[in-house]
């Protein structure tokens, strides 16, 4: 399924907004999309995983995760202990027009831009560095009113001294740059052939065949870089695919599953409920009984 391009409102001028204290369920994620804004992400409690460029990251309280303009990302919460989050996006313009030099929208912005670079979006703060953020994020809140005559002026000094924190509790956890670089270009092109064929037979050793490496070189690259196996990543892929379609769809159980790539029902019941901790139906049941909208409902 191709990712969706997500468009903003806005409450003021600024290009900015704030998605404060949300505790959603995984009926109500978006699926795959991207938008030109940045984003940060700050977990209070609840558990899930979030799916960034590729790879998955588990998300836990405390944790911070960093998504650049243009990323396609996707956020799973748990099922039973969904997450409570605050989430900023702003426009890097609201950044770059209030620097007074190049070099410091690019100080500003650099734990972005080392997280597009390095591959790495999540970051785990210690007690001390929530406290201090989730004050930040208490205040970005109690100025968000838009009658004030200077709630712009004080939103945007509040962004910049969050980006301020963000990168000094940030940065010292990346990977040092000489162990660290994009990903080899023949896994990004097997992850492009896998996006392309995610419903059909994907083996390993034709996979590595065609990137030209050895089917255990493309195995511990692989785990290296996406935070699983093959196999769980070609499982994950396709029941992510599947919720999408059991919720926007009136198609039945077994033709999803056939869809998606599983030639077993039962297996595809094992492993939807292993990522779900629910059936198809049961799933599909509480999407409907919560408000979710299939395709061509009002």
């Amino acid at each position: 399924m191709k990712p969706i391009r997500k468009h903003f409102d806005r409450e003021f001028a600024l290009p900015m907004r704030l998605s404060y204290k949300e505790t959603k369920s995984p009926t109500h994620e978006l699926p795959d999309h991207h938008h030109e804004w940045y984003e940060f992400v700050y977990v209070y409690e609840g558990k899930g995983s979030f799916f960034i460029d590729q790879a998955f990251y588990e998300m836990r309280p405390g944790d911070v995760i960093v998504i650049p303009g243009n990323t396609v990302h996707r956020a799973f919460p748990d099922q039973e202990k969904p997450v409570t989050s605050s989430a900023l996006f702003f426009g890097p313009e609201l950044i770059h027009s209030r620097a007074h030099l190049p070099q410091e929208a690019q100080a500003y912005l650099q734990l972005f831009e080392t997280a597009k670079q390095q591959k790495q979006y999540h970051y785990a703060l210690s007690r001390e560095h929530c406290d201090i953020l989730e004050r930040d994020l208490d205040a970005l809140r109690s100025e968000w009113q838009p009658e004030r005559p200077d709630a712009e002026q004080a939103l945007s000094l509040l962004l910049h001294l969050i980006l301020l924190h963000l990168n000094r509790y940030c940065l010292p956890q990346t990977l040092p740059a000489a162990s660290s670089s994009s990903i080899p270009q023949w896994l990004g092109e097997a992850l492009a052939q896998i996006d392309q064929h995610l419903f059909d037979p994907l083996e390993l050793n034709r996979l590595a065949a065609r990137a030209t490496v050895s089917p255990a070189h493309f195995s511990r690259v692989f785990k290296q870089r996406l935070g699983m196996n093959l196999t769980e990543y070609l499982s994950a892929k396709r029941i992510f695919a599947a919720r999408d379609r059991l919720l926007r769809t009136n198609h039945k159980v077994e033709q999803i599953a056939l869809e998606c790539g599983f030639d077993s029902l039962p297996h595809f019941y094992r492993t939807f409920k292993k990522y779900t901790q629910a059936t198809p139906s049961a799933y599909r049941k509480r999407a409907r009984e919560q408000g979710f909208p299939v395709n061509g409902e009002q």
